[in-house]
């Protein structure tokens, strides 16, 4: 028989996730495994749908971040557990690193660089909102983490210190974009020809993003109104 009759298969990792299908825990973490993927998929949209700049700044520290954790993984070389019949390398764990990231950056955006102002936004949201999306992201982000554990993908401490990567280059990734901001580096971005036709724009430091386009609609919504209006009462007239 030719060799190339039966040939090998293998499994797409990127995607695969091994969990107990008795087990109800089990059977929600190999879900939240898909939280980075999905993220992913929330960035890309995001970015195309909007064109917010800072959106696309925080993908950039994602991708670096991820690229931080593919560097430490291959330094420090440690297995992942004897349970885990998956490859690669367990420390730290990279959807810990991943969540942990995405928490602190968005918290940290909506607390400190997000300052809707009524004239700046139709409804903006208030500081408790803000609290409160942060504090859900960090426990989204901490559920991601025992989630790798419970799976018996990483020991508690490649969960822990990938979370503690993820959270220590968020907030240096925060520094350097406000270091950024402040020098005029991203006003200078937002000038250059590709920006500009790509239609970049920076307004979600100030607005609330769903805010979007939503004076233009308002403006036409209630000229439309007024003159449905007109027509009513010239039809009354007329009669």
């Amino acid at each position: 028989m030719d060799q190339f009759d039966d040939p090998a298969v293998a499994s797409f990792s990127l995607t695969h996730v091994r969990y107990n299908p008795n087990d109800p825990l089990s059977y929600l973490s190999a879900w939240l495994a898909l939280v980075p993927q999905g993220l992913c998929i929330v960035y890309v949209t995001l970015i195309w749908a909007s064109r917010e700049v800072e959106v696309s700044l925080m993908f950039a520290g994602q991708m670096a971040c991820e690229a931080l954790n593919f560097g430490l993984k291959r330094l420090i070389r440690e297995e992942r557990p004897r349970q885990m019949y998956g490859k690669g390398y367990g420390m730290p764990s990279s959807h810990s690193q991943f969540a942990a990231f995405f928490a602190v950056s968005v918290s940290l955006f909506l607390l400190f660089r997000h300052v809707p102002t009524p004239s700046t936004s139709y409804s903006p949201s208030t500081l408790s909102e803000r609290l409160l999306l942060s504090f859900l992201a960090c426990v989204g982000a901490g559920a991601v983490a025992a989630s790798r554990v419970y799976l018996n993908y990483h020991t508690p401490r490649q969960v822990c210190v990938g979370a503690a990567a993820g959270v220590i280059f968020a907030i240096v990734w925060f520094l350097f974009t406000t270091y950024l901001r402040r020098y005029g580096w991203v006003d200078w971005a937002l000038d250059t020809s590709l920006s500009r036709h790509l239609r970049f724009r920076d307004l979600i430091t100030t607005e609330d993003l769903q805010d979007a386009g939503w004076g233009r609609w308002e403006s036409r919504r209630k000229a439309r109104r007024g003159i449905k209006a007109n027509d009513t009462a010239t039809g009354k007239k007329g009669r």
